[in-house]
Order: C-alpha cells, then structure tokens, then sequence
C-alpha cells in the first residue's frame, strides 16, 4: 500500500509540474521579435525612412526612427541609444550614409542582436569618417557642399536632386532637399571608440550608383565587416526609390535575430 502510495503521490507532484510548466509558457507566450531602430544620414531627417517604416510595421514590428542632431558623434550616438534604451527587447539597429558611423558605436548596447547598414560608413576602432575612402576620388555630391559661419554642411536643392537622389522625382528631391538636416562639420573627425560590426552580424546594402559614397568604398566595407550584402541599382537613398528592397533586408535581420 505505502508503495502504491508514493506512486500516486509522484504521479501527482509530476502532473503538477507539468500543468505549472505549461501555465508558464502559456503567459509568457512566443518570443517577442526584435524592435527596429533607424539612424538617419546626414542631409536628412527620420521622415527619409518614411516609405519603409510602414513596412515593417505591416509586419508587425515596432519602428523608431532616431532624429540625430547631427551636431557630433557622440550627441547622435546618445540620441541612437536613447532610443534603443526604449526598445522593449532585442534590437535591429539601422544605419544610413553617416548613421551607419552612429550605430558602429551605438550599436554595443547589450540589447542590439544586429547591425543593417544602408549605403553607409562602416568604421573601424580608431578611424573617423573624415578619414576613409581617401585613396578613392571624391564622390561628385562631396565636392558640392555649402558650410554655414557655424560650421554645418548641407547639401544645395541642385546637389541633392543629382547626387543624393537622383533617382526620386523632382517634388521629391526637392522636399527632402527642404527638410535634410544639416551636419556639424566636426562630426566627421570624431573617432569611433569600438565597432560593434565585430561582435554582431551585419547586413549591407551598395547602392550602385551613389554619388555620395564610392560604391567600391561601399563594397570595401561590406566586405570589411562580413556583412550579408545587396546591392541595388540606386542613388544613395535606396530608402526611398527602393523601400521594398530595403525593408526586405531589415526583415531578413529580424528574422535571424528572434
């Protein structure tokens, strides 16, 4: 009997456990898929992504779009983590042109699991923007900027309509022309401290005919931080000729960051 006893009461106590198990699990549902965070370039604001976000959140993902200052590197990188910081989880981070600086930095908070760069700079430890692609000729919509008495750059309605965007409609051009964010200068001698492209995966996109970046420099860094890489047949916004592109990327780093 006291056999049969300690056999019913273990079947019991098992029973128990599994339903508490299962009641766990129950509440604590599926994983919760990463959120994504987008740093914007220079001559831009976070309504450049405007045709992508929408996208991503037609798959059910939480987007923030990050506003820089673009007044130093390191007061962006603040902003970047600012909005990681109020991610609910783990994070794609996002970086366009100069943001792809911002999240190489920004990017070593704990709750980032991914890095996507969109026709952006990639640095390495030590390196600052101001000091990469030098041995490639200046890229046409470089030699085209205006600097203000306070030390921002922007880029003239005529240089973004044919280096920046070129491949978007004039009212287009000419409305990202009228809401860029101009850039302190200074921002592009400021050092990266660590690159979080060493401890994270990443994913590239080269747009082809960019006229603000070389497209080699691009393909350099892609291959620099062994990132999955696409190239598309664009001016430096792929964001906004090619979003679906773009966003197709994105989900993929979602997708391999659950």
């Amino acid at each position: 009997m006291k056999a049969m006893f300690n056999l019913k009461t273990g079947l019991t106590l098992l029973a128990a456990a599994a339903a508490f198990s299962g009641a766990n699990a129950m509440a604590a549902g599926p994983a919760e898929q990463p959120s994504v965070v987008i740093v914007h370039g220079a001559f831009a604001d976070g309504s450049d992504w405007a045709k992508v976000i929408p996208l991503l959140q037609a798959k059910g993902i939480k987007v923030t779009a990050v506003q820089n200052p673009l007044t130093s590197l390191a007061d962006d990188v603040a902003a970047a983590k600012r909005a990681i910081d109020n991610q609910p989880g783990k994070v794609v981070l996002v970086g366009h042109s100069w943001g792809g600086t911002v999240i190489t930095e920004a990017g070593n908070d704990d709750k980032v699991a991914s890095l996507v760069y969109v026709a952006a700079f990639a640095p390495d430890a030590g390196q600052a923007t101001g000091d990469l692609g030098k041995d490639l000729p200046p890229p046409p919509g470089i030699t085209k900027l205006a600097v203000d008495k306070a030390g921002f750059a922007s880029l003239p309605a005529a240089a973004v309509a044919a280096d920046f965007a070129q491949d978007v409609p004039a009212k287009q051009a000419a409305v990202m022309a009228a809401t860029q964010g101009p850039i302190a200068l200074k921002a592009f001698g400021e050092k990266v401290g660590t690159a979080a492209w060493k401890t994270r995966p990443s994913w590239y996109i080269v747009s082809k005919n960019d006229r603000m970046i070389q497209p080699d420099l691009e393909r350099a860094f892609a291959k620099q931080i062994n990132a999955k890489t696409t190239e598309l047949p664009t001016s430096h916004v792929p964001q906004q000729s090619r979003p679906a592109d773009v966003a197709k990327v994105i989900l993929e780093a979602v997708a391999a960051s659950k």
